[in-house]
């Protein structure tokens, strides 16, 4: 799955995102608003993380979610 799926269906991934970064609130989940270099910040900024911590954990998610496409059909 791409990211601009994930960014075009905010609202319905932002749940999943919550569940995986438990740290980040909802209202810090709004201003990133599905911006994939927004949200590796704010993993970097809650998790103490490196900037490629961050962006491997996003495409982990990304092949997760698409995993999970995949298998519905």
């Amino acid at each position: 799955m791409n990211w601009d799926t994930i960014e075009g269906n905010w609202k319905q991934f932002k749940g999943k995102v919550r569940s995986q970064w438990g740290k980040l609130t909802d209202d810090q989940l709004d201003v990133v608003a599905g911006k994939r270099d927004q949200l590796a910040g704010k993993i970097q900024e809650s998790y103490g993380v490196s900037k490629d911590e961050a962006e491997d954990q996003i495409r982990q998610f990304e092949q997760t979610a698409s995993d999970r496409d995949d298998n519905r059909g």
